[in-house]
């Protein structure tokens, strides 16, 4: 029988709160009209940290997919509505239990004037799941086992076993679609010594409503308006992605109108903005998981006795109040009640001092140790310090490791720090992204593990949910290593956030889907 599936996604229930439009501020002294268009035209968006990469296949970090998903499509995406809708793929079908067939839209040309067909999709796909590219996206796909072309514009994608969330897997960004040119040249580029996604970083081609522009590295890229855009065409000439790390500097030009969005804000800032004239924050529920992670290959993270500890002195509720000025839902476990899979009947590890000092002193430890905790900005850096009073308590002293974006990532990914402050958002909305690339130990590192994470009953219940095409069993598997997962605390859940972006009041058409990424195709900026 088959089965569509352009249909509405199940269980979720969001609260979208709607952008706000005023009455613009007026332009600069010294706004003039250029080549990306008028001052009113431009739109500049103020980011944390410098995209890792602008190679779909190479990054998975929240910057450098804010910045690619206004470049390029995926075959089929989520709409406003959190609903299924055709994108390059006119239509994806399951025909088979292990097999899908997509037609691939037609006219669709890249930034660079070739065309979309079956043998690009097919070299996409292929390429992410090519070990020796190495992609960090490469467990999105891992179910595929080929990939056919079996018309111009017709491929049939055959999976390992029925894998019902292949096309909220397809819609995330690592199924962002480049041109075949793009994938050639890379080939050709680590043939003569290159690293993999260096050439597609430095060119991206995609077939997004923006295009490409230029970059200077640690600063801003911009993109500009896709004239040739295959489906609605974005309302601004261009939108430039500007590197601001420091949170108040992002502030400053929101107020003074050098930046149009920011992205993102502190909850500690909340009232700042909101009472500023031009300028309000944005609210909108997420996705995301925000934990505290500490690496089980490490001692004495190596014992569950200490992990379990750890959770137990951490009051996630304080924190909670001293970060994010009480915006945020306590979290139970590692998925957001916005999570296909999300249970209610999941049993957390409480806060409890005393029974926390009793496991150490099991453990070993009754004197405490010494540990290291990493963090990169201010929020994650807010929390360390919570944390760090807090496990002072039981005799753990934590010292803070400072670090910008990048080196964090890849001292995470090498497991180089015991504990870690991170954030994962479940971009699919399906417990398979929330939990497969955290908590399966195939995954350890960059890919999501960093806990690096190792348990075969969580493992073989993640590979039975992939494979049940029964919905109710489906969950209940989920449901199953959720428990393992708590229990066995190789990070401590600490909050589930309210996705926080400051806008001018002229900003409109505004949209953060719940794993944060902004929708920038339908912002205008309104004039006097």
């Amino acid at each position: 029988m088959k089965k569509y599936i352009f249909l509405p996604v199940l269980f979720i229930t969001l609260l979208i709160l709607a952008a706000c439009a005023g009455d613009p501020e007026p332009a600069e002294e010294g706004d003039t009209e250029d080549e990306t268009g008028s001052a009113e035209d431009r739109l500049v968006v103020d980011i944390a940290s410098d995209p890792v990469s602008l190679d779909p296949h190479a990054a998975n970090d929240g910057n450098s997919l804010y910045v690619m998903n206004a470049m390029y499509d995926t075959l089929v995406s989520l709409d406003t509505n959190l609903e299924l809708q055709p994108a390059l793929a006119e239509s994806f079908e399951q025909i088979e239990d292990t097999v899908w067939e997509a037609k691939i839209r037609e006219g669709v040309k890249f930034h660079d004037g070739s065309e979309l067909n079956a043998e690009v999709v097919k070299a996409n796909l292929d390429r992410v799941l090519d070990p020796d590219i190495g992609s960090p996206l490469a467990f999105l796909f891992d179910m595929i086992e080929s990939v056919e072309v079996t018309g111009e514009y017709t491929v049939e994608i055959t999976t390992a076993f029925p894998f019902s969330a292949l096309p909220l897997h397809l819609a995330h960004p690592g199924g962002h679609i480049i041109s075949l040119e793009s994938i050639e040249a890379d080939y050709e580029a680590i043939e003569n010594g290159e690293d993999p996604f260096a050439s597609v970083n430095e060119n991206p081609v995609g077939t997004g409503y923006f295009k490409y522009e230029d970059r200077t590295h640690g600063e801003n890229i911009t993109l500009v308006k896709n004239e040739d855009y295959w489906g609605e065409e974005a309302q601004v000439d261009s939108v430039t992605f500007k590197v601001v790390p420091e949170d108040l500097t992002r502030i400053a030009e929101l107020e003074t109108g050098e930046a149009n969005i920011i992205y993102p804000v502190n909850a500690n800032d909340i009232e700042q903005i909101d009472n500023t004239e031009g300028t309000h924050v944005k609210q909108s529920d997420s996705s995301n998981l925000t934990y505290i992670g500490m690496n089980t290959e490490r001692e004495p993270f190596d014992d569950a006795r200490v992990r379990r500890a750890i959770a137990m002195a951490i009051d996630n509720e304080q924190i909670i109040e001293g970060v994010t000025d009480g915006v945020a839902l306590p979290a139970k476990g590692p998925l957001a009640p916005t999570v296909i899979g999300y249970s209610e009947a999941l049993t957390p590890i409480e806060n409890n001092l005393e029974e926390a000092e009793q496991l150490l002193a099991e453990a070993g430890y009754e004197d405490g140790f010494t540990a290291t905790i990493a963090a990169n900005d201010r929020t994650t850096s807010d929390i360390a310090e919570i944390a760090q009073a807090q496990l002072s308590e039981i005799g753990i002293e934590l010292e803070i490791e400072m670090m910008e974006t990048g080196a964090y990532l890849e001292v995470t990914a090498n497991g180089e720090t015991d504990m870690h402050v991170g954030s994962w958002g479940t971009v699919t909305l399906d417990a398979d992204y929330g939990l497969y690339p955290m908590f399966h130990s195939e995954n350890a590192g960059a890919p999501g593990n960093r806990s690096f994470f190792s348990n075969e009953e969580v493992d073989n219940l993640l590979e039975q949910a992939r494979q049940t095409t029964e919905e109710e069993e489906r969950l209940e598997l989920y449901a199953q290593a959720q428990q393992i997962i708590i229990d066995e605390a190789p990070i401590v859940p600490v909050y589930h956030s309210v996705l926080l972006a400051g806008l001018r009041d002229e900003v409109d058409g505004f949209y953060q889907y719940p794993s944060s990424f902004p929708f920038l195709r339908d912002v205008t900026l309104e004039e006097n």
